[in-house]
């Protein structure tokens, strides 16, 4: 059976604490090396990477992190770059941030940076990432969907991600932005991986033990595929109400997470 994970991942629903406890990204700080961390901060999914870039220097200096490079990959041309790859090559922690999932995967796919980013992710350098920057993380993401709405086929449009997480689909903003009817549709579509709503200020700590736990303060929604009895997806009737029977959701919050080999949940802290 193919390995779920093989590195350490933090996949962030989005909107996490800035200001305030912090508590995701002094997480993220702890498990890249504390006050000896060498953390990236990789901006290539947003259109505006010196704005961004320095609002997280500001917060990861805010909780300790020193030595703290911002990279904005552009093209693919930067992204075979010799310094590019130097800047995957020497880091104790990655962190990508929110923008189009596309511009990450479109421009660092198939190149020498992502080369060097894969054999991080496979040596236990920690790779986080949120909004756009958690979407990417599995090796199919969702790129559109409505929100708010009624779950109906052939609304989601998915694409290859990064490949860290496999047999799981990621969504963000989950609760916050109404996105239960499209992710339901995206794990209709493919009833062999687990679908992951993380939503805002909430994220899930991957290991390569293939299990996850929740931190942040609101909750992560899982839907196991594996379980559906039937539906109706189909190229058929395009934008018709998705049928869908015996497919099972948990909501879990910080201090539970989820064996997905097993596919079940876990208590981790009472």
């Amino acid at each position: 059976m193919k390995d779920k994970v093989k590195g350490n991942l933090v996949i962030i629903g989005g909107a996490e604490d800035k200001y305030g406890e912090k508590t995701i990204l002094k997480h993220v700080t702890l498990i890249s090396g504390g006050p000896e961390a060498r953390l990236l901060v990789v901006t290539t999914a947003t259109e505006k990477p010196e704005e961004v870039g320095n609002e997280y220097r500001n917060v990861f200096r805010s909780v300790g992190v020193e030595n703290l490079d911002i990279l904005n990959i552009d093209t693919r041309e930067q992204a075979n770059s010799e310094s590019s790859v130097e800047a995957f090559n020497s880091a104790t922690g990655i962190f990508f941030t929110g923008g189009d999932q596309l511009r990450i995967t479109s421009i660092l796919g198939g190149t020498k940076a992502y080369e060097a980013l894969y054999n991080a992710y496979l040596r236990g350098v920690p790779i986080a990432g949120t909004s756009a920057g958690a979407s990417v993380m599995s090796d199919t993401m969702i790129v559109e969907g409505r929100d708010n709405d009624a779950a109906k086929k052939c609304t989601v449009k998915m694409a290859p991600g990064l490949g860290f997480m496999n047999g799981a689909i990621i969504d963000q903003h989950f609760d916050q932005r109404g996105r239960l009817g499209r992710l339901l549709c995206a794990v209709a579509e493919n009833p062999m991986m687990i679908g992951v709503g993380i939503d805002e200020d909430t994220a899930i700590c991957v290991y390569p033990e293939e299990y996850f736990e929740v931190i942040g303060t609101n909750a992560v929604t899982i839907i196991d595929g594996s379980s559906i009895k039937s539906s109706n997806v189909s190229e058929l009737k395009p934008d018709e109400i998705l049928a869908i029977t015996g497919v099972t959701l948990h909501v879990i919050p910080a201090g539970y997470g989820y064996d997905m080999r097993k596919k079940c949940v876990l208590r981790l802290k009472q």
